[in-house]
């Protein structure tokens, strides 16, 4: 995919530009939201901007993405871009805005590396990133198609028909497209785009998991509220959902998407195993309302740690989905258990002594922190990495970070 002659300039400079990508994404999003600050108006994240969570994860893809041009130079990774291309069209990303990003992002990389940016290098990351580019907006196009959307027209205003409190910092909102009309086909595991107007006219967005079988023309989203730590603020969409929208209310949804979901044929057998932490257990129990309403007889494992059982989310429906299943059981992990809690185990989620089913498929949701620690748990009781399928609340920091 990559030509001979880019492929040298880029093996050659990849580890000075990888070094230099945190300055480069940094002044290439400042300078970006200066020239073009409507892009901060319903389609960046400014809460991962602030915290420096997108530009590192934008770091992260680009160095992923040249490294493995070079590794295996007849395949297009677009495994690797899968992730992207979803995140990108839940947020309504258009082909002609890779051409601003180009511009922008090549100019930082100029100002950071001055004299090493000759023209052979210019051209060589050219390269490499409208391959990145082309593969995401064609992945991007198709994702649009099956929606049934045209690109970047993702919005649909929806009716919050119930409001309930699942614990003191989680509520869950049941919608209903306003229209009338079907509401879009999803598959379980995945999420969609929330649209809010906040206090100072910013549009903003937010990914929350459908928490229910996306069958019927039913969606039901699970929201936790953020609260800051280390000097972080509160997350300003979360806080606003919890504090203002109420029954009748309506919100702006995008078309599901989401490449983390369950494969649901009629005749599937293979087992499934679901693991989470915290809000990450919403995801899962989407999965287990659905293979409830398929009658499933598959062999599934349940496996979640929280804090304590009053602050786990759902918890009584993911126990009265297990037992609707006849193949299915659950372990719970809490740190506090309490002493009403006598079959849960106490502590952090550790799978010594857990029997982990043979060709099963399983789907990690979490804190990175928890994912990166168990999913090395995984990979040491002999899963597959192939197996291993995770979804990340917000930017993807998995395959920068140091367990990717």
């Amino acid at each position: 995919m990559l030509s001979a002659e880019s492929a040298a300039v880029v093996r050659a400079t990849l580890p000075a530009v990888a070094g230099a990508l945190d300055e480069i994404t940094t002044r290439f999003y400042g300078a970006m939201f200066r020239d073009r600050p409507e892009l901060l108006d319903g389609m960046f994240n400014r809460g991962n901007q602030a915290s420096g969570a997108q530009r590192r994860a934008l770091a992260g893809s680009i160095a992923a993405f040249a490294t493995r041009l070079l590794e295996q130079p007849d395949v297009r990774p677009d495994a690797l871009l899968s992730r992207i291309a979803h995140k990108h069209a839940a947020v309504g990303v258009t082909e002609d805005q890779y051409t601003i990003v180009h511009k922008y992002l090549f100019g930082a990389i100029a100002e950071v590396l001055g004299d090493a940016v000759t023209p052979e290098v210019a051209a060589a990351w050219d390269e490499v990133y409208w391959l990145m580019a082309g593969a995401l907006i064609a992945q991007e196009a198709r994702l649009y198609q099956e929606a049934g959307v045209e690109p970047g027209h993702i919005w649909r205003q929806w009716t919050v028909v119930e409001r309930r409190s699942e614990t003191d910092d989680v509520v869950s909102f049941l919608l209903r497209p306003s229209d009338g009309q079907p509401a879009p086909q999803a598959r379980a595991g995945q999420y969609v785009s929330v649209r809010v107007l906040m206090a100072d006219g910013v549009h903003q967005l937010r990914q929350y998991s459908l928490s229910s079988d996306p069958g019927g023309d039913l969606r039901r989203i699970t929201v936790k509220r953020v609260a800051g730590t280390s000097g972080a603020p509160d997350g300003e969409v979360s806080n606003l959902l919890h504090d203002q929208v109420r029954e009748g209310d309506e919100l702006t949804l995008s078309a599901p998407l989401g490449d983390v979901f369950l494969d649901d044929p009629a005749d599937a057998t293979s087992p499934v195993v679901l693991v989470s932490a915290g809000i990450g257990g919403t995801p899962m129990t989407s999965i287990l309302a659905h293979l409830a309403a398929l009658g499933s007889t598959r062999p599934v494992l349940v496996l979640h740690a929280d804090r304590s059982p009053a602050g786990h989310a759902l918890r009584t429906e993911t126990g009265e989905l297990v037992g609707q299943l006849p193949g299915a059981c659950a372990v719970f992990w809490y740190e506090q258990p309490g002493p009403e809690e006598p079959d849960t185990r106490e502590g952090l989620m550790n799978l010594d002594g857990i029997e982990l089913p043979d060709g099963g498929t399983v789907f990690l949701c979490g804190p990175l922190p928890f994912m990166r620690e168990v999913r090395g748990q995984l990979l040491a009781a002999g899963v597959p990495a192939r197996s291993i399928r995770y979804e990340v609340f917000g930017p993807d920091l998995w395959l920068p970070g140091p367990a990717a």
